[in-house]
């Protein structure tokens, strides 16, 4: 019997722990997509506690939490910091099988150096030992991050931001510690169908443009003086969380009349804001593409789902699942026009529904164009697809549709920085996959040097060379 999550962890072969422990293990990692606080990492913070590093904002546990029938006083409520680690603690045994399990012994050990199973007669200890690690330097957000040999890290920022602690973090950045970069979610400045909302947006981004947005034109002008505001920060990535592609066809005289009369008071229809995202989703892209950034888009999501919950406690708190619209027919016109142009950026997508893979898969093979190696990416498995099953499928599909020896990785589309392991995770289950076939014969042993080239291509360089951070 293999003993939990040894150093061998997920590694079922000689050739897959020569792969990882000899060549993944080592590279740096570049996290790429995450939503860490650049406050929190420009302050370089202290955390009072296991519980705000580990369950402030975790979506995942929360929904865990809920599912073992704890009351949410103990998840986002006003219980104290050790009331809700116990109950963290007493849900543990219970999330057998689930990710969490993996990912919370493999946080605990690559961070603290704790091997002890967290349950609720170990909690107390566990709690106690964390919170006293945490007063130590080395256990800040940069600290946490150099432990983890993070290299680079890119936030995910509204148009409207000032970059301010982007800025602060720069100018007394060490040595050892990563780069902090931001990267553009314009996803406000689509959201037309909350017509309240978005009046009040427009005005703040007027206000960090300064200029009067009073026409469609005016607003288009603003992301424009906002995205070269970014790119002179560092900004090379954008990033489009979307529930669908937006490919409508529209006459420019429409869009600004429904930005018009929205910013009048009126309600849009369903039809008019598929109108109004196709031309702006456009206009967002023609900009990445003119400045020669990678552009990602996020999609499939079905948001908010519990109303109740999202009046009392927001967006963003565990309520959201996998959608199942039609994606196919929108998403390649949508690439073909900016191809047609000359005007289709550096691309990578993610999809949140398990069913469209290998469309996905097969769909970026329409618009490589032999001008970058990988120009499109299919993004690993995201959000509920981040788990092992999810990420061998992922991998699986690239591989039989696309080349595995390009693919960019991994990331943490994460809130917390406790959640590098993942990256771990991640190369553990490709250097197991890839020794699999060797094993098997399906892969030739006199392609090794080659094969572990490739892993480390994927685990690191290969991210290095798509995104452009370094000029």
């Amino acid at each position: 019997m293999k003993p939990f999550m040894d150093q061998d962890f997920l590694l079922e072969s000689d050739t897959a722990r020569e792969l990882y422990h000899g060549h993944a293990a080592k590279m740096p990692i570049i996290d790429y997509h995450c939503h860490l606080n650049p406050r929190e990492v420009a302050e370089d913070h202290c955390f009072r506690s296991i519980t705000e590093l580990w369950l402030g904002g975790d979506h995942y546990k929360w929904r865990a939490m809920r599912a073992n029938g704890v009351d949410e006083k103990y998840i986002t409520g006003d219980a104290s910091d050790w009331e809700k680690f116990e109950k963290w603690a007493e849900t543990i045994p219970y999330t057998l099988r689930n990710p969490l399990y993996h990912w919370t012994h493999l946080e605990l050990r690559t961070a603290f150096g704790i091997s002890k199973l967290l349950n609720p007669l170990t909690a107390r200890e566990i709690f106690d030992e964390c919170n006293e690690k945490l007063q130590l330097p080395e256990y800040s957000a940069r600290g946490l991050m150099r432990r983890y040999n993070v290299e680079v890290v890119c936030t995910t920022d509204d148009p409207i931001d000032s970059l301010g602690w982007h800025e602060s973090y720069e100018k007394k950045r060490g040595q050892n510690d990563p780069r902090m970069l931001p990267a553009w979610r314009p996803d406000k400045a689509m959201a037309i169908e909350q017509p309240v909302a978005y009046r009040r947006y427009i005005e703040k981004l007027s206000a960090s443009a300064d200029i009067e947005i009073t026409s469609y034109q005016d607003l288009i002008t603003a992301l424009q003086i906002r995205h070269g505001y970014f790119h002179e920060h560092g900004c090379r990535l954008a990033d489009h969380g979307i529930d669908r592609f937006f490919a409508d066809d529209y006459k420019a005289v429409e869009i600004c009349d429904i930005f018009d009369r929205t910013m009048s008071g009126y309600i849009p229809s369903e039809e008019e804001v598929s109108k109004f995202k196709s031309a702006l989703l456009y206009e967002l892209a023609t900009m990445n593409a003119d400045q020669g950034w990678v552009q990602q888009f996020h999609y499939g999501p079905l948001r908010n789902n519990n109303t109740r919950q999202f009046n009392l406690l927001g967006p963003d708190t565990g309520f959201d699942s996998m959608d199942d619209l039609p994606t196919a027919r929108q998403m390649t016109r949508f690439f073909n026009l900016l191809d047609s142009e000359g005007r289709l950026a550096k691309t990578i997508v993610y999809n949140l529904n398990p069913a469209h893979n290998t469309m996905v898969a097969t769909m970026i093979g329409n618009f490589q164009d032999g001008s970058v190696p990988g120009k499109m990416q299919w993004g690993s498995g995201w959000w509920f697809l981040d788990q092992k099953d999810g990420i061998e499928r992922q991998l699986n599909i690239l591989s039989l549709q696309g080349l595995l020896s390009r693919f960019v990785g991994m990331l943490t589309d994460s809130r917390s920085f406790l959640s590098y392991p993942r990256h771990e995770y991640f190369r553990r289950i490709l250097c197991n996959l890839i020794a699999s076939d060797i094993e098997r014969g399906l892969l030739p042993t006199d392609e090794i040097g080659r094969i572990r080239q490739m892993v480390e291509d994927i685990s690191y360089n290969n991210a290095r060379h798509y995104f452009d951070f370094w000029t």
